[in-house]
């Protein structure tokens, strides 16, 4: 039974690094991750109990709104942190009956994938003479997940009810926003240890059609695009995943986000494609960093430099390098040298005023 490895000591353990690593905020509990350990030295035998009578109910996820770059919000659900500890549990067991069935081109949540490889192969498509690419965006995607049609597939390989009863169970968790409980019936909560699994199981029946039909494609999470060489095969590619998504997965697309793109007006996970302007070099592109992610760094260090917040130098410094390395790891595949030196000026100089600012009120810089 798959659901004695989820309960091995091992996998638990596993389970809480991982948990305390994540960090996260707490839950509807108000329980935070380093008050797991002791809550667990008292209780974990009878958690595993629970599970195996089938009388564990999990608490209601805490809806949390976080802002996005165009101005609006996107709902995260934070399970609690036992909720959390056990979604983690169930998911590395998971992880290994899955894993060397996913498709090579699925970049997303997974051991020795990531964006950098998401990215390097889109150009690499583009590059290959792929230019007509249809981008598609998947309407809300954690949000519109079908339960029965995500339940139905896992059924199909984990052949365990107690653990399906308790992935069940997480996926109709009521979430709690503001105070109120809301009934859930779709959809697989951004924050939870476990929706990235689940999100690349419902898709990877997507990478599968797209490998029958011997398609160039990339796809991070519910990030995918198709590559191909003529607008014609585009467009008639387009429509076949589009009813594909919407009678097979039950997935709708955002029409107005959606569409056949050339690569000077594709974006993918952050970064754009410019033509590489060289002698002998025709119809090659490079990578480099859209607008937005620019502007978004910039905001970012524009706030931390802030004279007003009453940062030491040392402290200052030290969240500036946090957010200043992992942007520059984010992007360091594309061509961004040129732009960093500029903004490096720009940044010592509001350094300096910082500086300056607090000498003249007296202040220790």
């Amino acid at each position: 039974m798959m659901i004695e490895k989820v309960l091995n000591r091992k996998n638990l353990y596993k389970a809480y690094r991982q948990v305390v690593q994540n960090k996260g905020s707490a839950g509807v509990d108000g329980m935070n991750v380093t008050e797991l350990l002791s809550y667990l030295e008292g209780n974990r035998g009878g958690i595993a109990t629970s599970i195996l009578n089938h009388a564990y109910v999990p608490k209601p996820i805490k809806g949390v709104e976080i802002p996005k770059s165009n101005g609006k919000t996107r709902l995260l659900g934070v399970p609690t942190v036992v909720d959390r500890w056990l979604q983690q549990a169930v998911s590395q067991v998971l992880m290994t009956k899955y894993e060397l069935t996913f498709e090579e081109h699925s970049y997303g949540f997974r051991p020795e994938k990531n964006i950098h490889k998401a990215v390097t192969q889109a150009l690499k498509h583009i590059n290959d003479g792929y230019q007509d690419i249809v981008d598609i965006d998947l309407k809300g995607f954690f949000d519109e997940v079908d339960h029965s049609t995500l339940l139905q597939l896992i059924y199909q390989r984990v052949k365990c009810p107690t653990t399906l009863r308790l992935l069940r169970k997480w996926l109709r968790a009521p979430i709690q926003i503001n105070g109120k409980l809301h009934r859930r019936r779709k959809g697989v909560p951004q924050g939870s240890p476990i929706s990235p699994l689940l999100s690349n199981i419902l898709l990877d029946l997507l990478d599968k059609e797209l490998e029958r039909r011997n398609l160039k494609y990339v796809r991070y999470a519910d990030d995918f695009s198709i590559y191909t060489k003529s607008k014609k095969e585009a467009r008639k590619v387009g429509n076949e995943i589009y009813l594909f998504l919407k009678d097979k997965l039950r997935l709708a697309i955002n029409k107005e986000k959606s569409g056949i793109r050339r690569p000077s007006n594709f974006e993918m996970l952050g970064h754009a494609f410019v033509p590489i302007y060289q002698k002998g070099v025709k119809g090659k592109y490079q990578l480099v960093v859209k607008k937005k992610s620019w502007e978004s760094l910039k905001r970012k260090l524009k706030q931390i430099t802030k004279k007003t917040i009453p940062y030491g130098f040392e402290e200052r410094l030290k969240k500036l390098d946090e957010v200043w390395r992992g942007w520059v790891n984010n992007y360091r595949l594309a061509s961004i040298t040129a732009k960093l030196k500029s903004l490096d000026e720009w940044l010592r100089n509001r350094l300096r005023y910082c500086i300056w600012s607090r000498k003249l009120s007296g202040e220790e810089a």
